[in-house]
């Protein structure tokens, strides 16, 4: 039986190995060979492995990353759309605005809705280019030089008309990325008159954005003058509406809106009239004179507020908040009387005589001369072969005559000694220059102020090679040679004089009301006090209000109050041409208003600055009467 079963089964296997070896070639091309076990887990890990990569990925993206990518995709959604702050206003003492903020319109481009592609990108830039009336080519260049993945606007044209701003709005679906933002400029009230003051302001420039970073490409920033210093101040906090766009930019929804927060104000010590009346005045004396340029400032001795300060000539400060031509941008810098150049706290001049009021306090300080120290003036000193001239003939002078008639022969023997007097020597000349503040910025709170120079011995050995002789010690005493002094440097140490003995810091701003409602006070500051014994203060006195009296300012004799006062020609250059001063204060016994009066190169003859005065003082105190 085992025997029979083996057979058949070797039958068997013989019949499977026949009908395998018999089969066709399309039968056999049909029988699948099993695949090998180790492949089939090769296969099996990667499918394993991939899904766990991918599981992976996802958790990474939703859970890890989830906020940042919803904040990313709500971005393209939701857009804060900034609400521009307006800048504080500018007040002057009396609460008259002298800047006001108006309307205006900016057309800007926001890059991350610009097109991806270049060419349609440069399409844009030719069609918005055409409407504003812009170099198509600079536009581009513009528009290719922003981040294009920014949100922040980039500035095309600032203040466009209506017109403008119409057709951007009708042409908006072919102007992706073109936007048209609301603002404000300023308004310069009477802007001539008060330019060189308040300054200007202007849009931010990139070298400005390094150092104020927190400010939009689109920002208005202080450029000159009040606008620059108290920057900080008058400058709001921006708000925003956020809303929900669609992918071209176009709002759908509101969303919330948080508002703008205006700058704080500035209110000033200036008198907005007094200001008027002195730019009048002194514009009539330089068409009378057929003089180009002058300045002037006045001062309250008791504080050091500035109640007025002129530059001649001025210019539009509007045009610079509003939009100029090139043509006029051209004609303003371009113009020789440098309308923009601040002649009141910037120009350095020789003071000519009205130095000696301070030579004379040094003089008695340091006991050169007393009150009683007499010269006889015969009209010029001889030292050797030179001859130091006086302007007249004076006879027998003391400190007060001296200084009323303005008499060189004097100040020359108290200077650099003559007539028995050792006089003072440059280097102790310097030391009361000095502490009157001369040769160093006082700290005016506008910007552009400069020191005016103080030369002495060492300075002129080593920037000419010479040593000094007694005749540089001359030329000094009476403000003339290498000395130079600002307006601004020349009222306040008269300040000094009609209040006995303070030197304060000028300032222009009295106060701030700041954005959160403070009122934040700018008080006076003393830089100096006591500068020489009230005995011989009271000499220098005297002798600016003989001038007055009977000396070189006579025709203020006429005004309602006591007037102290000294007058000053500045010889420069060739031809005789001289600056005109004259500083001053009144009333005598109470000083309230110091003013310096400065006419440029006028003839030797030329007093104009005495007669603007007058005028001034005359406004000035009849004003006062008819107000008490």
């Amino acid at each position: 039986m085992d025997r029979y079963i083996n057979k058949q089964d070797d039958s068997r296997g013989m019949e499977i190995e026949d009908s395998i070896l018999s089969t066709t070639g399309p039968e056999a091309a049909r029988i699948e060979s099993p695949l090998d076990k180790k492949w089939m887990n090769f296969f099996w890990w990667i499918i394993i492995i991939s899904l766990i990569v991918l599981s992976g990925r996802v958790f990474y993206l939703n859970v890890i990353k989830g906020d940042y990518y919803q904040k990313v995709a709500e971005g393209n959604r939701i857009r804060t759309i900034v609400i521009k702050a307006p800048r504080g206003r500018i007040y002057d003492r009396f609460g008259n605005t002298l800047v006001n903020n108006i309307p205006s319109i900016d057309a800007v481009v926001v890059p991350a809705d610009l097109p991806n592609e270049s060419s349609e990108r440069k399409k844009v830039a030719e069609q918005v280019a055409k409407i504003l009336g812009l170099n198509g080519g600079d536009t581009w260049g513009m528009i290719e030089n922003l981040n294009g993945k920014s949100l922040n606007p980039g500035l095309l044209k600032e203040n466009i008309s209506h017109e403008e701003s119409l057709v951007i709005l009708e042409k908006r679906r072919e102007l992706p990325g073109i936007e048209i933002e609301k603002t404000a400029v300023r308004d310069y009230v009477d802007s001539t008159i008060f330019s060189h003051i308040l300054g200007f302001e202007g849009k931010i420039k990139k070298e400005e954005l390094e150092t104020h970073p927190d400010y939009l490409l689109t920002d208005y920033i202080g450029k000159q003058g009040l606008e620059k210093s108290y920057e900080e101040y008058l400058r709001g906090i921006h708000g925003g509406r956020q809303v929900e766009v669609d992918s071209l930019g176009d709002v759908k929804k509101e969303i919330g809106t948080v508002a703008p927060q205006p700058g704080g104000d500035l209110f000033l010590s200036i008198d907005a009239e007094l200001q008027k009346t002195i730019f009048d005045k002194l514009s009539n004396i330089l068409e009378r004179t057929q003089t180009r340029t002058a300045a002037a400032i006045a001062i309250n001795p008791q504080n050091g507020e500035v109640l007025a300060l002129v530059s001649l000539p001025s210019f539009d400060n509007n045009l610079f908040s509003q939009g100029m031509s090139q043509e006029d941008y051209s004609q303003l810098i371009n113009d020789p009387d440098k309308p923009l150049f601040n002649r009141a706290i910037s120009g350095e001049y020789p003071p000519g005589s009205t130095i000696k009021p301070l030579i004379a306090a040094a003089a008695l300080e340091e006991n050169i001369i007393n009150e009683n120290t007499t010269v006889v003036d015969s009209g010029a000193i001889n030292v050797g072969s030179y001859v130091f001239r006086d302007w007249k003939t004076h006879g027998v002078t003391d400190i007060r005559k001296a200084i009323a008639e303005s008499c060189d022969v004097f100040f020359y023997s108290v200077g650099g000694g003559f007539y028995g007097i050792e006089g003072l020597g440059m280097s102790r000349m310097k030391k009361y220059e000095n502490l009157f503040g001369w040769g160093e910025k006082l700290g005016i709170d506008i910007p552009g102020e400069t020191d005016g120079f103080v030369p002495d011995e060492q300075w002129k050995l080593e920037a000419l090679g010479e040593k000094w002789y007694i005749g540089n010690s001359y030329h000094a005493a009476i403000g003339q040679g290498f000395i130079t002094a600002t307006p601004l440097q020349v009222v306040n140490y008269i300040t000094a004089i009609a209040n006995d003995g303070t030197l304060y810091q000028p300032r222009i701003v009295s106060y701030i009301n700041k954005i959160d409602g403070e009122k934040m006070s700018n008080d006076p500051e003393i830089i100096r006090e006591n500068l020489v014994s009230e005995k011989n203060i009271k000499i220098i006195q005297e002798g600016m209000r003989q001038a007055v009296v009977s000396g070189t300012a006579t025709m203020l004799n006429s005004l309602p109050v006591e007037v102290a006062g000294k007058t000053g020609t500045a010889q420069f250059g060739v031809e005789g041409r001289t600056h005109s001063w004259f500083v001053s204060y009144a009333p005598y016994e109470n000083p309230k208003i110091a003013i310096v009066v400065l006419v440029e190169g006028g003839r030797e003859d030329s007093f104009g600055a005495v007669p603007v005065t007058k005028d001034i003082y005359e406004w000035y105190f009849t004003r006062v009467q008819n107000q008490e």
